[in-house]
């Protein structure tokens, strides 16, 4: 990590003003962090042919600009965060590395969350399962643990209420998986090798003919999503299984790999979707490591659901639409 320069404050003689303080400027080569941006989006990105359109070469042209013009670390990452708001594609970020990404994603996959990832209330007989995050072992954990008093409990409606949670890893598995009876298939993980040899997404037969990656690890996944061209996600049963009325609260904010448990719920039939579209932020990240003492996060993988194709960009729709503050409300009336 770079090392910041204190300008020391200079008194402006003859003013009877307070004397200002200069910002903390750092020496951070900026110029040659943005070029580094863009040199790793073109390695990386599931699909280069993206990044040749009008709307990213804006985006890059007002990274440059930025970089430019900045003198500190935190202006460089707040400014970037501000342009990629607008950005054609999501899953894209920026932030200052306190460890490798090599060692961040050894911690990714051991991340334990806390107790608010993971809610279970009780109205009556209906169940309120709050899940915050698809992050964390202890997510997982909390989840198991909330089925098996759900399905003790003989709950008669089960409520799932995604309506802040914007997304993670793995914690889909047990959450999708807990609801099931029988094996369904998610989707597919669409890498920049499929794009290279193909100018078509895949089909759902494409799909359905891969194996199924069954894995639980950050590091794993990224490795194979990145050397296969289509990577294939299914669920399968979990005991206990909860057969009863399952209904899923979403948002605007409802994001990623909660948008994938949301489609898979209810394409299959197995869950009734109630509140607003989510918020279409569908894709895989990775996170590299950037001149400066930076972490550059990128998408490296597209995502299609079998039954409704693309989510980035589109969302998942809801089955009964409501504003989101009224979608609990309106699922403890059904």
């Amino acid at each position: 990590m770079m090392q910041f320069v204190m300008i020391a404050a200079l008194a402006i003689l003859g003013s009877t003003l307070e004397n200002p303080t200069s910002p903390e400027i750092s020496t951070t080569d900026y110029q040659k962090v943005d070029l580094a941006i863009s040199e790793t989006m073109r390695a990386h990105h599931y699909n280069p042919a993206e990044l040749k359109t009008d709307a990213y070469r804006q985006i890059e042209a007002a990274v440059t600009a930025l970089a430019a013009d900045v003198q500190t670390d935190e202006a460089f990452i707040d400014g970037f965060r501000d342009i990629w708001k607008k950005g054609p594609f999501s899953h894209v970020e920026l932030s200052k590395a306190k460890q490798s990404a090599k060692d961040l994603a050894a911690y990714l996959d051991d991340l334990r969350v806390g107790e608010d990832a993971v809610a279970l209330t009780w109205n009556g007989d209906a169940a309120i399962l709050t899940v915050n995050t698809m992050m964390g072992v202890d997510t997982i954990e909390h989840i198991d643990a909330a089925y098996n008093e759900i399905t003790s409990r003989d709950a008669d409606k089960l409520i799932i209420d995604l309506r802040q949670n914007g997304g993670g890893a793995f914690a889909v598995r047990p959450l999708v998986g807990h609801l099931i009876s029988e094996p369904i298939d998610g989707g597919g993980f669409v890498s920049q090798s499929w794009n290279a040899a193909h100018d078509s997404p895949p089909t759902r037969s494409d799909i359905v003919a891969v194996a199924p990656w069954e894995g639980w690890s950050i590091r794993a996944f990224w490795a194979d999503v990145q050397e296969a061209p289509l990577v294939r996600l299914s669920f399968s049963p979990i005991e206990p299984v909860y057969d009863g009325p399952a209904f899923m609260l979403t948002s605007s904010k409802t994001a990623s790999a909660a948008e994938l448990a949301t489609d898979a719920l209810s394409s299959s039939g197995r869950a009734v979707v109630i509140g607003e579209t989510t918020a279409g932020e569908m894709l895989s990240q990775k996170i590299y490591d950037i001149p400066g003492g930076f972490h550059l996060s990128l998408p490296i993988a597209d995502y299609y659901s079998v039954e409704n194709g693309r989510i980035e960009g589109a969302g998942v729709m809801p089955d009964i639409e409501t504003d989101a503050a009224s979608a609990l409300a309106v699922a403890l009336q059904q």
